[in-house]
């Protein structure tokens, strides 16, 4: 029988200005993402869509989720692969598009770490477990599109 795990978030709109939702333009998009005895992240919606910019949105934290799992995963397939990885950095990036009506759905996710590993004798594994810590990924198996990776390993 298949674990199961379950997370519970609060989210909890601050943008009220006075009006509720009267009118588009005037309510903010600020809000408060909340999970037991963790701290509070701002959240907003992206500029593009009457958001603040110094608040996370929810594509930034969809493409934070994807990196951070991919690197959780290889780190721990690289500890039980005797692959020693001394730094790990991704500069993810996500292309969403918006359609007609307004609505948008991301088309691709690339993920482009950038690891050292302790001797190059251990480059080519480390390349390789990419492909499988992709495979392991609770939430890249949870999205609808590709999320791809162009790794870089040196020692």
């Amino acid at each position: 029988m298949a674990k199961q795990h379950h997370y519970q978030a609060t989210i909890t709109w601050t943008g009220n200005t006075g009006s509720g939702t009267a009118h588009y333009s005037t309510y903010e998009r600020s809000h408060t993402i909340s999970v037991n005895n963790k701290p509070a992240i701002a959240g907003s919606s992206d500029p593009a869509f009457r958001g603040d910019a110094g608040r996370h949105n929810p594509e930034d934290l969809l493409l934070a989720s994807l990196s951070s799992c991919h690197m959780l995963w290889y780190l721990h397939l690289c500890a039980a692969n005797n692959v020693i990885v001394e730094s790990y950095t991704d500069q993810a990036q996500g292309t969403m598009i918006e359609g007609p009506d307004g609505s948008g759905r991301f088309t691709e996710v690339v993920l482009l770490p950038v690891i050292k590993v302790s001797d190059a004798s251990m480059i080519s594994k480390a390349m390789a477990l990419h492909e499988e810590a992709n495979r392991y990924c609770f939430i890249a198996n949870s999205v609808n599109f590709p999320v791809l990776h162009r790794p870089v390993v040196t020692a």
